[in-house]
């Protein structure tokens, strides 16, 4: 297994995305593992299951997923499904041998406004018995912000230590077996860090795709052993623009793929983990060929899409105190 390599600092604003060009493929995408710095392993690939709602359709995405050999269920409590998550498990992982040990489980919190921390324990427990499991492998801080409160807020800074120090807790009990973040900037983990209770982040999920991403934002966080993942790989559901781009085209062509498998392979030549959603079995199943490399010359492509097109599809972080 690839150990998560440390970095020094960023000589150019390309040097962290260009390390694994050439890099052939050792292991089959769909069963590749990070090791976290909790000492458990997360699949590179998850299946991300945001804005798919309701029993049928969680169940019938679900069985394709696992199908296709996804092993990682990525969701949260605004997402209004884990309840649905939980029925559909309890039914699939029996049809295709698995156990509860043999899937990571996702789930994510916003943090707390006006509120204890025994009211972030009360949203665990609910999403540990939405999900019918006893434990969750990963649950993140949904957004460094508070819930109902001004993002220039203060008190930002207060209530969001005090959800860190809350899933800490739960962490060391054994029921969250990792806890990290979502949507943090190198500010906020610089703040996470020098009062993080001895528990650094395992995982900061946030936007990453050729339009947006931040070499030292992945500097950083590889710097502290805290794992990336990407979310909006593939750009908004509002929009193909992304995937429509002229040079994701022409490198998909070039390699004989889809403008969606070079997109989540683009990510992966980073050593990020993906999260991508799909709701038929033909996009799952495209969704997890990626046992190819993209040259360098083309990733370079890629790479310059920021600063000529670039821009981001989802909420802006960086205007949170």
């Amino acid at each position: 297994m690839r150990k998560l390599l440390i970095f020094g600092t960023i000589s150019n604003p390309f040097s962290v995305i260009t390390r694994f060009f050439n890099r052939s493929v050792e292991v089959k995408t769909m069963n590749k593992t990070f090791k976290l710095n909790t000492g458990f392993d997360i699949p590179l690939a998850g299946f991300g299951t945001y804005q798919i709602h309701g029993q049928e359709l969680i169940y019938q995405v679900l069985d394709y997923a696992l199908e296709a050999g996804y092993r990682h269920i990525d969701t949260a409590v605004v997402y209004r499904n884990e309840e649905y998550i939980g029925s559909a498990l309890k039914t699939l992982l029996p049809k295709y041998n698995l156990k509860r040990e043999d899937i990571f489980i996702t789930s994510k919190l916003i943090s707390q406004s006006g509120k204890d921390e025994a009211f972030v324990e009360q949203m665990v427990r609910k999403s540990l018995a939405n999900l019918q499991t006893d434990y969750l492998d990963l649950y993140l801080i949904h957004w460094p912000g508070v819930s109902g409160m001004q993002v220039t807020h203060p008190d930002n800074v207060k209530y969001r230590a005090a959800s860190w120090n809350a899933l800490s807790k739960l962490q060391r009990e054994g029921c969250l077996r990792s806890i990290g973040v979502s949507n943090y900037t190198v500010k906020h983990l610089k703040e996470m860090l020098a009062d993080c209770k001895g528990i650094v982040p395992a995982v900061n999920q946030v936007e990453w795709h050729p339009y947006y991403y931040q070499p030292e934002l992945l500097e950083f966080c590889r710097q502290h052993g805290i794992f990336l993942q990407a979310y909006s790989s593939l750009g908004s559901s509002n929009t193909a623009e992304l995937r429509e781009d002229e040079t994701v085209q022409s490198v998909a062509k070039s390699l004989q793929k889809t403008p969606v498998q070079v997109l989540l392979r683009w990510a992966i030549e980073q050593e990020v983990g993906i999260l991508p959603k799909a709701r038929s079995r033909d996009h799952i199943q495209e969704n997890v060929g990626l046992e190819f490399d993209i040259p360098a010359e083309q990733m370079k492509q890629l790479n310059g899409l920021r600063d000529s097109v670039g821009h981001k599809f989802a909420w802006n972080p960086e205007t949170v105190v």
